[in-house]
């Protein structure tokens, strides 16, 4: 994860290979330079409970590897098989190229971008969701 930039709100938390830091009273900004650093924002953490969706799954199987909760070697097989499902039923062009980006991602053993990938599709799932119980 090469140069990636953490921008901080105050007392924010972040989880850098295991460890919680937390920012200070002021914003700030990080700047990892640690390739393959396993770096989660603890704001967008998705607790157990939240694991209730498709997407939302596939995403928190990607976090617990952030967190070091998962080997990655374990949960490749898992993430790849919960993206091909996905890209079953999302199959419009943009909610496919993100799908490639984490499919790529995993298996580059970009976590983090894997991730960033899958999240942007939450919202999308809570609109497909919500239309499907109306």
């Amino acid at each position: 994860m090469s140069g990636l930039v953490l921008k901080l709100s105050p007392k924010e938390r972040v989880l850098i290979n295991g460890a919680v830091i937390e920012n200070g009273d002021r914003r700030s900004r990080l700047s990892i330079v640690t390739p393959n650093a396993n770096i989660l924002r603890l704001r967008d953490a998705i607790h157990p409970e939240q694991a209730n969706t498709p997407v939302r799954r596939v995403c928190y199987i990607a976090q617990l590897v952030l967190s070091g909760d998962v080997a990655p070697e374990e949960a490749r097989q898992q993430l790849l098989r919960g993206i091909e499902q996905l890209s079953q039923v999302l199959t419009d062009h943009d909610s496919r190229r993100l799908l490639a980006q984490a499919t790529e991602a995993v298996l580059d053993e970009a976590h983090y971008q894997a991730l960033k990938a899958l999240r942007v599709l939450l919202p999308r799932e809570d609109r497909l969701l919500a239309a499907a119980r109306q």
